[in-house]
């Protein structure tokens, strides 16, 4: 039973109305482009806050871990205590983040802004889709859904470009101080736009499940971040990875153990279910690694400045989002099975064949296959988000659309993790440093970015030669695993994957799935 409180807005009012979506419009787009903007700071914040590899890796973990492990006992605070509430609380939270991470001064302060945004975010991505309801009627709301999608799709290109020209024009800061006019704009047409709803039927948020959770998934990251430096033997490492495991083998026994759980494992047992989130995991563990590990090759081996970087992930980004329009018919005409195949082989080739990159490769080669792996992104990633919630019985279509958007955020934050570590152990391994004192041989192993400053320092171009090189190694390495992560998917998908198609999904609900965390709403 959803109750309304008509306090702040009403369906008979169409002008306000419209005006409210475009506060949710808002929110979402500086929630889409915050998803990537970072990436493109990230060597000229290794540069100047002096970073290591794993530094930057939390820089990025540390908002999706949060994200990912709030999403669901957030959306369940909104359907009790009234979701414009929540709302409201999570634009301020994430306002608030970003003015921490605007005037940070160290990496430990960018690390909890990151933190902090992930709680506002894990607040208002559920929360943003699920009052449209009660905006609009069901003939509009689907307009309303393409409409608030799309903008949040188109964060993922701009991410890139945005943050390119405010690091070419302003201090790193500034890619989190242009969150603050648009975080305000939100807060202030919510609360005199906006309608309050409520749920208080809906299950409790469960304080145990989201501690096990938030825990787990942050003790596997860390010690993930942390064990190319001190090795998979080092007892903080071992130590952390037993505690995961215990933290998140609770969570399932809990979970299986709770009348009315926030995380239904027992969806886990639909096979269709399993084998599509599987996959839509798998692509988001691969699109994550590959947007940590491409703008450092794009600025530090290939010189571009932070705009061309952005301006250089286009075809990647243009690819996923000509595939993500495309990938609806294609389940129409070929079924799901065959379009999720299909789109992990062509991932795989784009993977195996972005291997093949050298230091003089040069910028063609790279777009050619990074707008070939856009393409597979987006014909993988929507069929097996639709095709999942598809076998799911109606009257658990909530809870298996937030395990589903719970475990594709999981796959991002180890995808940045892992991948990110393989790249940092290859590239340290690899690096001549046999020239170099002892302490500028382990400042130059800490990042691409590090070794190049010391390069410049030392005036050695073998130096800024064999970073280049070592960095490329490592980046091959990390699509060589892509590739065979996605080509062993497509095996099982093309083997176990139900044949039948799955529900036509519309341009708008397209978006909708592509965008990291944009889901939520469903």
């Amino acid at each position: 039973m959803v109750t309304v409180t008509h306090s702040a807005g009403t369906r008979h009012a169409p002008s306000r109305r419209w005006w409210a979506l475009g506060a949710l419009v808002a929110s979402m787009l500086v929630l889409g482009f915050d998803t990537t903007i970072l990436n493109v700071a990230l060597p000229t914040m290794a540069e100047q806050l002096g970073a290591t590899t794993g530094q930057q890796q939390w820089m990025a973990d540390a908002y999706i871990v949060v994200f990912a492990a709030l999403m669901l006992p957030a959306g369940l605070l909104g359907d009790r205590f009234g979701r414009r509430l929540m709302l409201i609380t999570g634009l301020v939270i994430f306002l608030a983040g970003s003015l921490v991470g605007a005037v940070a001064g160290d990496v430990d302060a960018v690390v909890a802004a990151r933190a902090v945004m992930g709680v506002g975010a894990a607040l208002i991505t559920p929360l943003a889709l699920s009052v449209l309801p009660s905006l609009f009627g069901p003939d509009e709301r689907t307009k309303a859904v393409s409409i608030i999608s799309t903008a949040s799709a188109l964060g993922l290109p701009l991410g890139p470009i945005i943050g390119g020209w405010l690091l070419d024009h302003f201090w790193w800061g500034s890619v989190f101080l242009v969150n603050v006019p648009m975080a305000a704009i939100g807060i202030a047409a919510c609360v005199f736009l906006l309608p309050e709803t409520r749920d208080p039927a809906s299950p409790r948020v469960d304080a145990l499940s989201t501690a096990c959770a938030a825990a787990g998934l942050g003790a596997l990251v860390y010690a993930i971040i942390e064990a190319p430096d001190r090795g998979w033997s080092d007892p903080l490492v071992l130590g952390l990875l037993a505690a995961a495991t215990a933290l998140i083998a609770l969570l399932v026994l809990w979970e299986r153990r709770t009348d009315r759980p926030m995380l239904d494992m027992t969806l886990l047992g639909h096979r269709g279910f399993l084998l599509n989130t599987v996959a839509a995991t798998l692509v988001m563990f691969v699109l994550s690694g590959l947007l940590f590990v491409l703008p450092q090759y794009l600025q530090a081996v290939l010189g571009n400045d932070a705009l061309g970087t952005g301006v250089r992930l286009l075809p990647m980004i243009g690819g996923l989002m000509a595939a993500t329009r495309g990938a609806p018919l294609t389940v129409q005409r070929f079924g799901a099975r065959a379009t999720v195949s299909a789109g992990l082989v062509v991932l795989a080739f784009a993977a195996f064949l972005g291997s093949r990159t050298t230091a003089g490769s040069g910028y063609g080669f790279t777009a050619l296959w990074l707008s070939i792996a856009g393409v597979g992104f987006g014909f993988a990633l929507v069929p097996a988000m639709s095709g999942a919630l598809a076998t799911l019985p109606k009257d658990r279509a909530g809870s298996g659309s937030g395990l589903l958007m719970t475990l594709r955020q999981v796959g991002g934050a180890i995808g940045i993790a892992l991948l990110g570590s393989l790249l940092a152990g290859a590239f340290r391994d690899r690096l001549d440093v046999t020239a170099l004192p002892p302490g500028l041989a382990d400042t130059a192993g800490d990042s691409v970015v590090a070794a190049h400053l010391v390069a410049r320092q030392a005036g050695s171009a073998h130096l800024a030669a064999s970073a280049d090189g070592a960095y490329v190694h490592g980046m091959g390495l990390v699509l060589l695993v892509c590739g065979a992560a996605a080509l062993v998917s497509a095996l099982l998908a093309a083997a176990f994957l139900p044949g039948t198609p799955a529900t036509t999904t519309g341009p708008g609900d397209a978006a909708q799935m592509v965008t990291p965390g944009s889901d939520a709403g469903q």
